[in-house]
């Protein structure tokens, strides 16, 4: 009996420890484990920053607008890779050193981390030392009428008084969108578009124009640029096609693999604009842009640009708003989890991924005005640009805080910009000139 009553001990033992054991999923270690998160004018406009701060309505996030459900944490949320999964795409050097100095940030420190703000026409030093954000965004106005010593200094004062380096971007595309090369104390001409150059002498033009882009950029303290522009459109009627090289998709994709192989030697950023591509849709700068196209124009048409610079290196890719209807009929790109999941999963992207300017028309259009950064990064953003610093950086606290947002996610956004700027790769100097 007494033998029995010990067989019956153990099975049930036995038993118990199988249930346990199922309670955590394959691959997890529970709760310390890095488990699945949930995952503008465009930089190209000239509006001022504004003025106007905001705070988001009090209440419950998920039961007030559908918006705000769409935001929630709990719904519509990409899936990410793990820590250890990151760390052995792009970045891989610098993600050890982001672990270190992300444990050292306050909450507050990190929200601010994943914003690229507007440089502010007032008081921007002031702001890299309140908010310690993960960059400014440049644009005509921070260059025209000074001299190269003049930007020099203000981006270093810049550099200087922000505990991480800074992004520095502006858009110099070359062609109709030009920051920089506008100033004629900055240099002797502006450069010309892509289909210019091309013209000029083929691929071999290409890369002395890209390497002349860098050099100017990288003497004034700028270590970003939002270039190439990696959209097809071969027809002038299209409203990117000023901006684009004017080829089909696969002398569109040759034309991105030369320029982002030429910007990594330079080791300056780059950045890919606009996935998922951005066709011949209206301008999302006045409002919302339907792209009814359907999906095997993407995989045999758009994405191939979009492929051979993830193949090259690419480090960074620029979402658009645009509602693609055949990937998220429900959302603009740049808020859908689903587009982000394509970019991630389906063309292997292990870089930053950044949102178009959030200010542009075509987001408060959809969201009705309330406030899109949650949902920004919940679609699986790490960096947002932002034309409105206190609001947009306010609401995410927030969101943050009353867990709209998780800290996972959070922190996984900021471990992303955190490697790519301690990988040598770049050039992070924060003296320049």
């Amino acid at each position: 009996m007494r033998i029995k009553n010990i067989a019956v001990f153990l099975a049930t033992v036995l038993l118990l420890l199988g249930v346990a054991c199922t309670a955590v999923p394959a691959g997890e270690t529970g709760p310390s484990s890095a488990s699945t998160a949930p995952a503008k004018s465009e930089t190209d406009v000239s509006s001022e920053e504004s003025a106007v701060v905001e705070s988001r309505p009090e209440g419950n996030p998920s039961s007030e607008t559908p918006f705000e459900a769409f935001s929630d944490s709990s719904s519509g949320q990409a899936m990410l890779p793990s820590a250890p999964e990151m760390a052995q795409g792009l970045f891989s050097q610098g993600y050890p050193q982001a672990q270190v100095e992300l444990e050292k940030m306050t909450l507050e420190e990190k929200v601010a981390q994943v914003f690229l703000f507007r440089c502010p026409s007032e008081g921007a030093l002031s702001t890299v030392q309140t908010y310690q954000p993960g960059g400014f965004m440049l644009f005509a106005k921070d260059f025209d009428g000074k001299t190269a010593d003049q930007v020099r200094m203000e981006l270093e004062s810049y550099q200087n008084a922000s505990k991480i380096p800074l992004f520095l971007a502006v858009d110099e595309e070359g062609g109709t969108v030009v920051r920089v090369s506008r100033n004629p104390n900055l240099a002797p001409n502006r450069f010309e578009s892509p289909q210019q150059v091309f013209e000029q002498g083929g691929m071999q033009v290409i890369v002395e124009d890209t390497v002349q882009k860098t050099q100017l950029l990288q003497s004034l303290g700028v270590n970003v640029n939002l270039a190439p522009v990696a959209d097809v459109s071969i027809d002038p009627g299209d409203f990117m096609y000023a901006r684009t090289f004017g080829q089909d998709a696969p002398g569109t994709a040759e034309y991105v693999k030369t320029s982002v192989k030429t910007y990594n030697q330079q080791r300056m950023a780059c950045a890919l604009k606009h996935f998922p591509g951005y066709g011949n849709n209206v301008d999302t700068h006045t409002g919302m842009a339907q792209d009814h196209r359907p999906l095997e124009t993407f995989t045999d048409s758009d994405f191939l640009p979009f492929e051979a610079g993830i193949a090259e290196g690419v480090p960074m890719i620029l979402v658009s708003h645009n509602i693609v209807a055949c990937m998220d009929p429900d959302r603009p790109a740049s808020l859908s989890p689903e587009v982000h999941r394509i970019l991630r999963e389906d063309l292997g992207f292990t870089g930053l991924i950044l949102t178009d300017d959030l200010a542009m028309e075509a987001i408060p259009d959809y969201t009705g005005g309330e406030n899109p950064c949650a949902a920004a990064l919940n679609a699986g953003n790490d960096l947002l640009l932002s034309s409105n610093v206190q609001e947009d950086y306010n609401a995410l606290l927030k969101a943050v805080q009353n867990g709209t947002v998780t800290e996972e996610r959070l922190n996984e956004a900021v471990l992303r910009i955190l490697a790519m700027k301690y990988c040598t790769q770049y050039q992070w100097e924060r003296v320049v000139g």
